[in-house]
């Protein structure tokens, strides 16, 4: 069983810690219970419980500090774990996973950063239970960073003076370091500096969002800054911005796969004891296709992820692939929950909207997951940089085997300067697609054939290359090879049988069809291009023993597996 059940849940870690660290951290939510974990997103409550055994338990402390600035061998960044975590809490919910997250990336500047004093200083917070911030974007420029208006002033005894806002920043009323991105007022030059939130001159304006989390603007004002406060500058400042959102958009991923798991279970028990018209609502054949798609979907999003985490364990100044499959995870897992969520929501209908369930808590902030750190659009303009070398410009590596061994990921905060993308070169994918043979692997190869037909023969010209809307669609079709490939690497890793794995294939060959009809429908496909699109649509093969066995041995045994207590 690869979905987390915390009922039978076996950490994966090789120490006592953290096993510890987790089994506590499920321990924490299952006392809880679901009704005051309800009441508190209903009222907004500040999750100081939460923070609270965070601190009691060193989570963030021996999570997030790196090897060395450690106080014990159990003290490290290990990605693999992390991941555990994440999935934990988007288990129990998107607020409890946000404080975390937002941690991470205001952590990231900090860890990245030459100034060793303020990485101890960080390290010792860390073990008081602070939280922490990424003071990147701006009310009136979002996420472009080019246009940052925050302003450290030089003053003439040599320290700074710091002026500007920032908008949609978690854990802004809590960080006791707030990772926060501008430029020198006199040269115009890159800088990232801590500020605290207890600062005189650091003034927290709202919460922007209503929700639990405290996602803030904050405003400096004429703010005191020494030259032993400054993370970074220049061209190291930022690569600190982009190289952490590298490192932090991965983690969304796995939140979306938390809440819809949860989603799952609660879902599956439902409709199993709920009788219609004489029967089960399983019994009903839509619902078990349904079902039987959500579960599949899921499974690949786990699957994905994971494997994404073996590359970005193994990444190295020579292999740099991780930078792909990040934005994947990011993009595609997110919006993979979204399809689950709605498929879940069609089968319990009203019940989705009842304030009792997680599942209402969960439809809703689904969708926040794949417009935050960048939204799928710009994630797969990322994406689509790689794609010549993806299929055209393939170089040997050596085998990346699961990477679950505790080890501290050192590369992560040396990762060099956020360019050349377009130039990293990539294994052969098809060896991935050669490890199982299925009927619906097999037409799911033919469609991707005839997109590398259409790339060689008919490639976008230069004004479909300007316009992003087409992009967005070749984009799409690229990222669905991607994402079966390390599905498919992954699946031989975790021994999954080959009936699961052609159920995988079954959605990815209807979802390759519809995203090839897309960019046949749009205005400036060329006749050559639409002609190649048309035969990339296909339907999947039709199997009904493999169906039958995964819907009764696979989805519906999962009725009755996890129920949270109230």
């Amino acid at each position: 069983m690869i979905l987390l059940n915390p009922h039978r849940h076996q950490s994966t870690a090789g120490d006592a810690k953290t096993r510890q660290i987790m089994s506590r951290t499920i321990e924490f939510f299952e006392h809880k219970g679901k009704q005051r974990i309800k009441e508190d997103d209903r009222n907004r409550v500040w999750y100081a419980d939460f923070l609270a055994s965070v601190a009691s338990n060193q989570t963030f402390a021996t999570l997030l500090t790196p090897a060395a600035h450690a106080q014990d061998e159990a003290t490290r960044w290990d990605t693999r774990r992390n991941c555990e975590l994440n999935e934990i809490l988007g288990f129990y919910g998107l607020a409890y996973w946000y404080t975390w997250q937002v941690t991470i990336l205001g952590l990231g500047p900090i860890w990245m950063s030459p100034n060793e004093e303020l990485k101890r200083r960080a390290a010792g917070l860390l073990r008081e239970g602070a939280v922490f911030g990424f003071g990147l974007s701006e009310r009136a420029h979002g996420a472009d960073i080019y246009a940052t208006e925050m302003a450290l002033s030089p003053q003439a005894d040599g320290t700074y003076r710091a002026n500007g806002s920032k908008y949609y920043i978690g854990n802004a009323n809590a960080a006791a370091m707030v990772s926060t991105f501008g430029k020198l007022a006199d040269s115009g030059d890159y800088v990232f500096f801590v500020a605290n939130y207890r600062n005189p001159s650091y003034h927290l304006v709202k919460n922007v969002t209503a929700s639990q989390s405290y996602v803030g603007e904050y405003t400096l004002e004429d703010y005191p800054i020494t030259g032993s406060e400054i993370l970074s500058r220049g061209q190291a400042a930022w690569d600190a911005a982009l190289n952490t959102v590298n490192i932090g958009k991965y983690n969304l991923g796995w939140a979306s796969i938390g809440m819809c798991t949860h989603s799952f279970y609660e879902a599956i028990n439902h409709a199993a004891r709920r009788r219609l018209y004489g029967m089960h609502v399983t019994d009903f054949p839509h619902v078990q296709q349904m079902f039987t798609d959500a579960y599949a979907r899921l499974v690949a999003m786990k699957l994905f992820a994971l494997r994404a985490a073996d590359y970005m364990r193994a990444a190295s100044p020579h292999d740099r692939r991780y930078l792909l499959y990040n934005p994947v995870v990011k993009m595609k897992v997110t919006t993979q929950g979204e399809d689950v969520m709605n498929l879940l929501w069609d089968v319990i209908a009203a019940k989705g909207f009842e304030k009792d369930t997680f599942f209402e808590m969960a439809a809703r902030d689904i969708r926040a997951l794949p417009k935050l750190e960048g939204t799928v659009h710009v994630n797969i303009a990322l994406i689509v940089k790689f794609m010549p070398m993806y299929f055209f410009g393939n170089a040997p590596y050596p085998e990346i085997p699961r990477r679950d061994e505790p080890g501290n990921d050192d590369f992560l905060f040396d990762q060099g300067p956020a360019k050349g993308l377009g130039q990293i070169p990539f294994h052969d994918y098809r060896a991935a697609f050669a490890l199982y043979d299925t009927a619906n692997l097999a037409v799911f190869r033919q469609q991707i054939e005839v997109f590398k037909e259409l790339l060689a023969t008919a490639p976008p010209d230069e004004t479909q290359r300007r316009d992003t809307d087409f992009l967005l669609s070749l984009g799409e079709l690229f990222t669905q090879v991607v994402y079966a490939q390390l599905i498919l690497e992954n699946a031989r890793i975790y021994d999954v049988e080959a009936d699961l794995v052609d159920q995988m294939m079954d959605f990815m060959v209807r979802d390759f069809s519809r995203f090839a009809l897309g960019l046949h429908s749009k205005v400036c496909s060329t006749d050559r291009q639409m002609e190649l699109c048309l035969r990339m649509i296909r339907k999947p093969a039709c199997d009904t023993r493999r169906y039958r066995h995964v819907w009764s041995d696979h989805v519906l045994a999962q009725q009755g597996a996890y129920e949270m207590p109230d």
